[in-house]
Order: C-alpha cells, then sequence, then structure tokens
C-alpha cells in the first residue's frame, strides 16, 4: 500500500506519509497505532531503490513478498544476520529443519554482541523472536509448523522471478545471501590479447 501511494505521489515521502494517514491506508485501529506502523514500514522501503519500489508496488505475489522481505533484510540487521548465519548454514549442512536451539544459540550470540538486545524485557525478546519467525514464513524461506522436540519448521529457498533476481543482485550482490542464495560468479577477465609479431620484411636477391 505505501509503495503504490508513493508512486501514485511521485517520490515524495513526505506526501506518501501524509497521504497514507490521511486515507488510514494500513487499517489501523487508531490513529497512534498508524503513525508507528507507517513510520516503521516506511523507514525499511526508504532502504529499497526506485525499481524496487516499483516492484513491490506492481508485481506479482511472489515479487511483492520478496521486495517486502529485502526491505527488512537491508534495515534490521539481526534479519540479514539470521539468514546468513543460521539458515545458509542449515541448507550448507543439509539439515534444513530449523530448531528452537538453533534459534537460542543464535540470540544468545546476538546478544553478546549486541547488550541492548539482553536488556530488553522477556516479552519485548519474545515479540522479535515471534516477529522474525513470522517474517521468515511470509518470505517463504521457511515452511511448516512448528511441530514436538522442538522443531520450528523447514528452511527453504524461495523461488525468485528473473527480475527480482536482477534488482537484488546490481543493488548488492551480498544481499543474495538473505534468500539463501550464493551471488553471481563475477565473469573472468579476458586475457589481454598479445600483439601480433611482425613479420620480417622479405629481403630481394639481385639477380646475376
Amino acid at each position: 500500500m505505501i509503495a503504490g501511494v508513493h508512486l501514485e505521489v511521485e517520490g515524495d515521502w513526505a506526501l506518501t506519509r501524509a497521504t497514507v494517514l490521511e486515507r488510514n491506508a494500513l487499517q489501523a485501529r487508531s490513529a497512534k497505532s498508524s503513525k508507528v506502523l507507517e513510520t516503521e514500514l516506511r523507514q525499511r522501503l526508504q532502504c529499497l531503490t526506485a525499481p524496487q519500489l516499483q516492484l513491490l508496488a506492481q508485481g506479482t505475489s511472489d515479487e511483492r513478498s520478496a521486495m517486502a522481505w529485502l526491505a527488512v533484510l537491508k534495515r534490521i540487521q539481526i534479519a540479514a544476520d539470521l539468514t546468513r548465519q543460521v539458515l545458509v548454514s542449515k541448507l550448507s549442512s543439509q539439515d534444513p529443519v530449523l530448531r528452537r536451539s538453533d534459534m537460542a544459540a543464535f540470540y544468545e550470540d546476538c546478544e553478546r554482541d549486541h547488550p541492548e538486545l539482553a536488556a530488553l524485557a522477556p516479552s519485548s525478546q519474545q515479540k522479535v523472536r515471534s516477529a522474525l519467525l513470522q517474517m521468515l514464513r511470509d518470505a517463504g524461506l521457511l515452511v511448516g509448523k512448528a511441530g514436538q522436540g522442538g522443531t520450528l519448521g523447514t528452511v527453504q529457498r524461495p523461488l525468485l522471478s528473473t527480475q527480482v533476481q536482477e534488482l537484488v543482485s546490481s543493488d548488492d550482490p551480498a544481499l543474495m545471501a538473505g534468500f539463501l542464495l550464493h551471488p553471481p560468479a563475477k565473469p573472468k577477465p579476458k586475457p589481454a590479447a598479445k600483439p601480433a609479431a611482425k613479420k620480417a620484411a622479405p629481403t630481394m636477391r639481385k639477380s646475376a
């Protein structure tokens, strides 16, 4: 919705904000919650390039999901770290089942590097963890319901259209890891052509 309004007002973020709030485009229950939600989402979308925003507004359902997840990766560091450090390694080790123990180890590492996370109230910590898992599901990186034995679902690579892959890799190849893909290999430079050897001028024999 926000991306669509942004295109409608020709790329003016201030006017985008005013229009979204005036229309209650996010269908929030109160003006306060509408402002909070709009601010959070707009800060994510401002990380996207113009072509990415256009695809978010006008693409297919899968393309919109991919661009929304890309905005998360570019805005929320813990989400980018989770995909690179946990999900990619799960697929690489051929153990695609995500477990609570995997997430607990990840959060423990995060809190060691970022003490502000450990300082959050337990209820806030749980909200962060639940929100991250839901975003993984919405982006198609995690499928299946949580089950017995501490399983949370199965990690999978989402299907990306050619246009999505091009918009992500041309922006920053490292972002492909956020979709559990390797960045495209850089073409090897062609060896410089060797200068052609000069041919010796033919000698003319004097006639006897």
